[in-house]
């Protein structure tokens, strides 16, 4: 049986990779983001690899939009395996004193109450399956960062949230993934907004581009797919680091050793 798996913030970046290693492994991928078109070809890089791809354009910042997706997949395919709640925000980028509380506002709803209203509907059939939910965290989760109190709060919460779901519901595996510095479009806003940042941290991060060091997104990915797919008992609760050599290995014995080529 296909399994049958939701991933938010699937449109470009982390979220598109996980959802192309899902494909390699079969499954049934319900993509979620804003850009229709950005979605559909990532559906069909999806569909290339092997997997079958359900397409969700719309705004996670919307209360009720996520949720109805939900059940929407749920619907259709009869069953939920698994939500990776990836789609995330780490705007607005400057002191607390001087960002728009608007653009705070937008942050919480997207970075925490998006997820929570994502795992209240999905828990009824996640518990059925005996389902996972994979939490993308970060490393600003558990410390403070200079201009970036939005995404450093919300992110906290979730990180909490996510040990609290944990212990609630014996029957789902609910974990939260740190997957690194990952070249993404967030690093590009980061590096975009240096001058709202201390001149030592913007130049940390504009160094990782330049040296080349930055994760390319398909290697936390492979992790997080591996997890949503076979993420085990014991994970449950914890905040796992996507490096950790045991989850490496288990996730290329499960998915290969890296995405085969398909036409963009």
């Amino acid at each position: 049986m296909q399994p049958v798996i939701i991933v938010t913030g699937a449109s470009r970046g982390l979220g598109a990779a996980v959802a192309e290693w899902l494909g390699q492994a079969g499954a049934i991928v319900a993509l979620m983001a804003r850009n229709q078109e950005d979605l559909e070809q990532v559906a069909r890089r999806v569909e290339a690899r092997g997997g079958k791809a359900l397409v969700y354009p719309l705004d996670l910042s919307n209360p009720e939009a996520g949720a109805l997706a939900v059940q929407s997949v749920i619907e259709r395919c009869g069953r939920l395996d698994a939500l990776v709640n990836n789609a995330g925000t780490i705007h607005p980028i400057g002191k607390l004193a001087e960002v728009d509380p608007a653009h705070w506002h937008q942050a919480v709803q997207l970075n925490l109450v998006s997820p929570i209203r994502l795992m209240q509907a999905a828990l009824p059939a996640l518990r059925q399956s005996r389902g996972r939910i994979v939490n993308v965290s970060t490393g600003a989760a558990s410390r403070p960062v200079p201009s970036w109190s939005a995404y450093c709060a919300t992110k906290a919460g979730l990180l909490l949230l996510t040990a609290t779901v944990a212990a609630e519901e014996p029957e789902v595996v609910c974990l939260s993934l740190r997957p690194g510095v990952v070249d993404t479009d967030m690093q590009g806003q980061i590096r975009e907004h240096r001058h709202k940042m201390p001149t030592d941290l913007a130049d940390y991060f504009h160094g990782l581009k330049e040296k080349g060091e930055l994760e390319p997104p398909e290697v936390p990915a492979q992790v997080a797919a591996w997890l949503a797919l076979e993420g085990h008992p014991e994970l449950s609760g914890q905040l796992v680091d996507y490096q950790d050599p045991k989850l490496r290995q288990a996730a290329a014995s499960r998915l290969g050793a890296s995405l085969s080529q398909v036409p963009a």
